[in-house]
Parts: C-alpha cells; structure tokens; sequence
C-alpha cells in the first residue's frame, strides 16, 4: 500500500469520527423541536453540552488532514463549494449561539427562538454536508487545470439534495439513539418509541438513494463491476447493523445500540470510499478532469513527514475524546448549572 492510499484512508477516518461524533449532536439539534417541555429541552441540551464543541476537533483535523496531504483537492473543493462551506459555517457557529444564550434568559419567547435556531442550524448543517458528499459522488465540473467551473445552483440538483435529505435523516436516527442512552423515565420512553420512525424513515431514504445511484453515476456503477464482492458485503452489514438497533433498545442494552449506529455510519462512509476510490473529486462531465490521490496529492517527502506527525497527533485527538467522554458517562441531570 503507497503512502497516498493511507493518506486516502487516513483523511477518511478522520471525517468518519466527524460524522459518528458530530452526527449525533447535529441530530439531537435537528429533534429539539419536537419535544415541547422546557425542562426535556434542557435534557437534550446537557446530554451534548460536554462534548458538542469537542466533537467539531475532527472536523478541523480531518480539514487539516486534507490540506496538507491533498492539496489541490483542499482548494478545488473549498473554491467550487465556497458558499455551501460558508452557509455550513454560519449554521455551525449560529447554532453554538443558541446553545450558550438560550439559557441565558428565563423568557418563552427568548428561549424559543434560541430552540428555533438550535434546530435550524443543526438541520441545515446536516443537509449541507450531504449535499457536499452528494456533489463528490456525483461528480462536479472541472477544467483540465482542476478548477470548479460551475456555480453554486448547479450543485442543488436532486441527487445531492436528496443525499441531504438522506443524511438529515442519518443523524436525526443517530442522535434519537444517543438521547435514549443519556436519558431516563418518561422522556426515555418517548425517544424509544421514536425509534420505530427514525430508523425506517433512514433505512427507506438508504435504499432509494443507492439504487439512484446504480442508475445515475455510471462511474459508480463501474465500480460495482469492479469490486462486487466488496460493496455486497459492505451493504449488507450496513443494513444489518442498522436493523440490530431495535433489537437493543428493546433488550435494554442502550450503549451497544449507540455502537451499532456508529458502525452503520463507519460501514456507510466505507460504502462511500469504495465507490469513488481512488478519485476524490469525479470530473462530470469530463472524467479526465478528475482529481484522484495521486494528481492531488503532495509531494512523497510531504507525505512522510506528514505520516509521522499523524502518528504522533491522531492519538492525542483519540485521547482526549476518549476522556472526555469517559468524564462525562452515564445519565444527566438537571441541576442549577445546567442549560
């Protein structure tokens, strides 16, 4: 294995533990609507409140990753997608006001419209980042230099929307399983029986999304030729894992319905880079244009320098959420320090 795939590989787990940390915070954020007491509101906003800002260090790792190993991959997909990254920003940081100011004010009307921009910042960050992963499968427009040459409405076709819909969906599945672990009595009750909605309605969204696919990206479906065996059982266990989860919420066993989440969206984001391995941003519709590890890349002394000062920075990320997460186990409570 050459150093550009491990770094293919290693960009890939890092915006993994994005996805499985920052998902579930997103779609705690995207289900704060839906639940009408005060107090409950307060719950959901504790159960993330340790950890939400932690979870956004992959982000900005997994960014820093990118840059530094895939240059031209950085600045074509940060020129191309520069208003949706800009609205993910401003959704992100309006979204962490409404968590720090909500409580801040006894008012019902203060409060609700901190809970409305809680939602939708959380919502709408949601969709963005799977429209973004949308475009990727898709395929963008580039010129033979690698620059984006379309525009910012050409990216909201169908297919990239309905992939944001898709991970709207994925996260609200995700953050209803993390709730129900962090909670207890009557609200606990609710979010389970919340389970037999958000799980199908997912699952429904996952299966039309990939036969959209099979039919709409011939490059994928090339792929497929390509590596059956694979993206089968990639597939399957995706699907496994997901269906095992009311299996666990109802035998009681919250923490191993959480890790079958988690593993669905690891299995998801493998699915993801078997389809498009080893481009990372499809030129359509010229497929010569493509930016792939190697034409994006950085040098080969990069790389190696780079490759040893992940080994030193990526267990201290795991670290230090690991801990973090260790300090702040088990169920929450209101108290007077609470949200």
């Amino acid at each position: 294995m050459d150093l550009n795939t491990i770094w293919f590989i290693l960009v890939g787990v890092l915006l993994t533990g994005y996805a499985m940390l920052d998902g579930f915070d997103l779609g705690v954020g995207a289900l704060h609507l839906f639940v009408k007491k005060d107090e409950d509101r307060r719950m959901l906003l504790n159960a993330i409140g340790p950890v939400w800002d932690g979870n956004e260090v992959w982000l900005v790792t997994g960014g820093g990753a990118l840059f530094a190993a895939f240059p031209e991959v950085y600045a074509t997909a940060f020129s191309g997608f520069y208003d949706a990254f800009m609205l993910l920003l401003f959704s992100l940081i309006f979204r962490a006001c409404a968590i720090e100011f909500r409580s801040k004010e006894p008012g019902r009307l203060w409060r609700s419209c901190w809970d409305g921009g809680f939602a939708v910042g959380s919502i709408l960050a949601a969709f963005l980042i799977g429209v973004a992963m949308g475009n990727v499968t898709w395929g963008i427009p580039l010129d033979e230099n690698h620059e984006f040459v379309g525009n910012f409405l050409g990216l909201l076709h169908p297919y990239a929307l309905f992939l944001g819909v898709t991970t709207v969906a994925l996260f609200m599945m995700h953050g209803n399983i993390y709730l129900i672990m962090k909670t207890e009595g009557a609200l606990q009750e609710k979010l389970k029986r919340w389970v037999k909605i958000t799980i199908p309605v997912y699952i429904t969204c996952f299966l039309i999304f990939n036969v959209w696919t099979i039919f709409a990206c011939p490059h994928i479906e090339s792929v497929m030729h390509k590596r059956p065996v694979e993206l089968g059982i990639v597939f399957v266990l995706a699907v496994l894992v997901v269906a095992n989860i009311p299996r666990e919420v109802h035998k009681g066993r919250y923490f191993l319905s959480f890790l079958s989440s988690c593993a669905g969206m690891g299995l998801l984001m493998l699915l993801f880079a078997l389809s498009v391995y080893p481009n990372m941003i499809f030129s359509n519709p010229n497929p010569a244009n493509s930016l792939n590890i190697y034409n994006g890349s950085s040098s080969e002394g990069t790389l190696q320098i780079m490759f040893w000062i992940a080994l030193i920075g990526v267990p201290i990320v795991i670290t230090y959420t690991s801990c973090v997460y260790y300090i702040f186990r088990g169920k929450v409570k209101l108290t007077e320090e609470s949200y």
